[in-house]
């Protein structure tokens, strides 16, 4: 036979194209349409259906950025009409680009009622099936238009409409048609059966039998189909289709659960504000498809937004919790939002899980077992022991995908954290959160599956995502067409719980992946928006201070604990912690309001922190000065989590002249030499006698590098930057500033300004450094040259440290240019170390050189990255004034090192008042063991909660002491503050608890008062 393959399927393709999609909607007639337009934000809904309207015409242009209009669509059903299913087809003005990145609608009844959400994939609203003729039409459709940034059709370029300031005021969209239309449901199943049919063919192999028959019947279709009267023919083109459809899969196919799903980014090319109503455009176009399409499951993550729901629009909310009760809505992965995991803290991360799964709990009664993180841009290695801790044993993410150098060697597998907690978890092989139920997707999907020959099955997220918009008729439709088909994966909706119960059943022993899921693109998030990332960690810090001393307070003197604002407050860090907000990968606006957002958080946290010391301390007019200490370690003599009168002196030394220039610190610990550049030539450990700085090389060194990566401005910085870079070793000035040495460089158009200084009594260099920040794509860089030979290097994560390479032995080794450190970077040959902490940054990078020469030793340097200056999305990332502050530690042990670092993010406060000391209300008597928490149970039964963790890496036994009530019991529990079975700890002969934990064990004990 001749090979007329090609022609077939270009035939398929036009007459699809041009004559039997278009015959979907065989009649048509225009709507009337009038429009109004707010003149500023979004109003409430009974003021946009009140508003006065004009008439508008279509192609008539619409909408200022990130403006809102109100459209009032009328018409009437034809009477010759009756009989037919009708529906309205309401185009905003769409262009080609995908949904969610573009102008969007919800539709109103006149009542308010919301019916649907429009986008460009999902344009339509159900009149009848079938109509009487006649029915009047009056709805009302809230339509945003929301600016493309990429509507240059060149991604990634600079612009001004990331911001409702700086985007003016030209309209965004041109009207389209507004019009009812005649649906033929046979034509539209003749095309559903035409592109799963072509899709299908095309993955299949050319010389095989199954390719070569879907060809055959989709060519008698064609032949079937009169192209002058489609409607008329499409059921018979649909019987030519028949058998190759009816054909069931093999018994071998891949297994897909196909979930619905709407990723819906909770900010990032959009405000917070808009999200709110991308919400609830999903969520009604989510439940009307569950009452239509009886098979389909819809899953929805991140409490945060259901919260959005019930605030903003509470009858969307209401049809949610009725699917959500009848299974067929499915809140998914027990967070608050799906959030950036490698900077946020320890606590942080927990309250995640905490909020999330109470919310899902009180809502609904019901806990996920499933994280789920899509689109999480890398996991950190505390996050199983976390995960567990909530209640939860599963992980789905596909991101890791997305990695550039390595393919990561499973997609089923468990994964153990640094504590050794393992989870299961699923990368879904169809390498998208936004699955269209294509026929080239579930083909990767099958191919692409790893645990071949142990494992079928995998997980399909399926729907409109990012912006939003959700799973679609066509989608279901293919969906169904493939349940069982020969030659394509087998697809059935499913529920997550359903999927993994059923993967785990079928792969009990699946491999085992240890350490950090490090995704090997976006490095750049760990450092865009500095200002974002200070403001979490300063937060993350207030809201411990807030728990203790109200907790301390509570007990001690009966002050009101502040329940409810620290429950806002939480909440409020948590949803800043969104994986595109604190990356720095959002538009201006969404930063701009963050930093306003976190200054109102901090003014917030401060009065309350105030409010309990002083309760604690007593009458100001006392006029005896205590000095609290928030650290879990104590310093200066004063307890941690205490307060005394009786501190120590801190002052730092006073610098004397250095020998051909600059200056010296010396407390007698730690001799720092500084020269006449500003940069340290010398940090000598005098009780471990070794010098920490490599010979000849010279630290605090600023450097700036090019910073131009191939996509993704604000996300990446690619590997060349290192190719080019520039030390700034010019001063400006170098001199005395009390018991500093201040050093001012000039570069570019910046400038920074380093107090440089060595405590009296500790063996530490603090660094506080000013930048004036006015560069464009450009990389700084604070460099510490060390005279160590260190293999691996620890960073502090959650609830512990992850341990590095130093080297590049691999393709793995070195994809990790670029990594995150919570607040410390820690080296150490066997017997002496060095430790880097910081009060604000995460990005760091850290090299080994081996020196040439007689030395012959090696250099291990470690850089923190300071800041950026992408300019997509926002053009004017970073430009401004930073404050950080490093503290390098020459002799440091891991435990200095966590030391260290909780003295740099919890300074001390000083009260006046009449009280000599505050005793700690939780003492622990191992250094080793890190107390993350201290409040009241979240329940208001006034039980204490404690969390604690092994910081070290190592076993640790300790006594935990409560100094302000008898311990009658105590139950350990999970992160929700409920009791686990057979766990209660052993009590001590004085009163105290003995715990003895594993290496990172991380502990959460309830204690209540009597």
């Amino acid at each position: 036979m001749h090979d007329d393959r090609k022609l077939v399927e270009a035939r398929l393709e036009r007459v699809l194209r041009e004559r039997i999609r278009p015959a979907v909607h065989p009649l048509t007639t225009p709507l009337a349409v009038e429009i109004w337009s707010t003149p500023g934000e979004p109003v409430p809904v009974a003021e946009g259906l009140a508003a006065p309207t004009r008439p508008i015409a279509p192609g008539t242009p619409w909408g200022t950025p990130w403006g809102t209009s109100w459209f009032k669509v009328t018409g009437t059903v034809p009477a010759e009409w009756a009989g037919r299913t009708v529906e309205a087809i309401l185009d905003l003005g769409f262009t080609p680009r995908t949904p969610g990145f573009q102008c969007e609608g919800l539709v109103h009844a006149p009542d308010g009622t919301p019916v649907k959400g429009l986008h460009p994939r999902n344009n339509y609203v159900g009149v009848g099936s079938p109509v009487s003729g006649g029915e009047r039409i009056h709805w009302r459709i809230e339509a945003a238009s929301n600016p493309d940034l990429d509507a240059s059709g060149i991604p990634f370029q600079p612009t001004p409409m990331g911001d409702k300031a700086t985007a003016g005021d030209a309209p965004q969209y041109v009207l389209g048609e507004m019009r009812l239309a005649v649906f033929d449901e046979r034509v539209w199943n003749l095309v559903m059966d035409l592109e799963v049919l072509g899709e299908l063919m095309a993955e299949l192999p050319v010389d095989g039998a199954r390719r070569w028959e879907i060809l055959r019947a989709v060519g008698r279709a064609l032949d079937a189909v009169d192209l002058q009267d489609v409607n008329g023919t499409a059921q018979a083109a649909r019987d030519e289709l028949a058998g190759v459809l009816a054909a069931p899969a093999v018994p071998a196919a891949h297994r897909i659960s196909a979930v619905g799903h709407a990723h819906i980014d909770s900010a990032w090319l959009w405000p917070l504000r808009e999200t709110v109503r991308k919400v609830a455009r999903t969520a009604s176009n989510m439940t009307q498809l569950i009452e239509e399409e009886p098979e389909f499951i819809f899953a929805m993550s991140q409490a945060q937004q259901f919260a959005w729901m019930k605030e903003h629009r509470p009858e969307v909310y209401a049809r949610v919790k009725k699917a959500v009760a009848d299974g067929r809505f499915v809140p998914v992965g027990g967070m608050w939002v799906e959030s950036d995991t490698n900077m946020p803290g320890s606590e942080a991360m927990a309250r995640q899980f905490v909020h999330g799964k109470r919310f899902f709990l009180e809502e609904f009664g019901i806990e996920s077992d499933e994280a789920w993180l899509p689109d999480t841009f890398g996991f950190a290695a505390g996050l199983p022991q976390i995960i567990k801790a909530a209640g939860s044993t599963r992980l789905l993410t596909q991101k890791i995908s997305w990695s550039r150098t390595n393919t990561f060697p499973h997609h089923t597998f468990f994964w153990e954290g640094i504590d050794g907690t393992r989870i299961f978890t699923h990368f879904p092989p169809v390498d998208s959160y936004n699955c269209e139920m294509t026929g080239r997707q579930l083909a990767h999907a099958a191919r692409n599956f790893k645990e071949k020959g142990v494992a079928t099955r995998s997980l399909a997220p399926t729907g409109y995502g990012d912006g939003g918009g959700g799973t679609t008729r066509e989608m279901v439709a293919k969906a169904a067409r493939m349940r069982s088909l020969e030659g394509a994966a087998a697809v059935e909706w499913e529920t997550p719980a359903a999927f993994f119960t059923k993967a785990e059943a079928e792969y009990p022993n699946p491999p085992v992946w240890v350490g950090e899921l490090y995704l090997e693109l976006h490095r750049a998030t760990l450092t865009s928006q500095a200002q974002t990332k200070r403001g979490n960690r300063r937060s993350e810090s207030l809201l411990y201070e807030a728990e203790l001393w109200a907790a301390t307070a509570t007990v001690r003197v009966g002050f009101r604990y502040p329940y409810e604002e620290l429950d806002g407050l939480w909440k409020t860090v948590l949803l800043h912690q969104f994986h595109d907000i604190l990356p720095g990968s959002s538009i201006a606006w969404v930063h701009r309001e963050a930093r306003e957002t976190y200054a109102r958080l901090a003014a917030e946290l401060e009065g309350i922190i105030a409010d309990a010391q002083r309760a604690l301390a007593g009458d100001p007019s006392g006029g005896t000065e205590l000095v609290f200490n928030s650290a879990p370690h104590t310093r200066r003599s004063v307890p941690a989590r205490g307060a005394t009168s009786q501190a120590t002196d801190g002052d730092g030394v006073t610098p004397v002249l250095r020998d051909g220039g600059g200056y010296v610190l010396d407390n007698g610990l730690l001799r720092v030499e500084i020269d006449g550049r500003g940069l340290v030539v010398s940090a000598y450990d005098r009780v471990g006698d070794r010098e920490a700085i490599a010979p000849g090389q010279a630290a605090n060194l600023l450097q700036l590098h090019p910073d131009f990566p191939n996509q993704w401005d604000a996300w990446d910085v690619d590997a060349f930057y290192r190719n080019v870079g520039s030390d700034l070793t010019e001063a400006a000035d170098v001199r005395v500033d009390g018991a500093a040495v201040r050093v001012e460089r000039v570069f570019g158009r910046s400038k920074t300004v380093q107090l440089l200084s060595v405590p009296a009594a500790a063996k530490r260099l603090d660094i506080d450094t000013e930048v004036d920040w006015h560069e464009t794509e450009k990389f700084l860089k604070l460099a510490f040259p060390l005279d160590a030979k260190a293999d691996r290097y620890a960073s502090e994560t959650q609830f512990g440290h992850v341990y590095r390479p130093t080297h590049q032995n691999t393709s793995w080794e070195w994809a990790k240019f670029e990594a995150c450190n919570h607040r410390f970077v820690h080296i150490e040959e066997p017997g002496w170390g060095v430790a880097l902490v910081n009060d604000a940054t995460y990005g760091h990078d850290v090299t080994r050189a081996v020196r040439t020469g007689a030395d012959a030793g090696t250099t291990t340097t470690v850089r923190a990255s300071l800041l950026r200056a992408p300019r997509y999305p926002d053009p004017e990332t970073d430009q401004g004034v930073h404050r950080f502050h490093h503290a390098l530690a020459p002799g440091a042990t891991i435990g200095d090192a966590v030391r260290e670092g909780h003295r740099a993010n919890l300074p001390e406060r000083r009260i006046t008042g009449t009280a000599k000391a505050v005793a700690p209300l939780v003492a622990v008597d191992n250094d080793a063991v890190v107390v993350s928490a201290v409040k009241l149970a979240d329940d208001r039964s006034g039980d204490l909660v404690v969390r604690l963790y092994e910081a070290h890496g190592g076993r640790a036994r300790a006594i935990v002491r409560i100094d302000g009530f008898a311990i009658e019991r105590a139950a350990p529990t999970d992160l929700l503050e409920r009791p686990l079975p057979d766990a209660e700890p052993q009590t001590h002969a004085d009163g105290g608890l003995v715990l003895v934990l594993r290496p990172f064990q991380m502990v959460t004990l309830r204690l209540p008062r009597s």
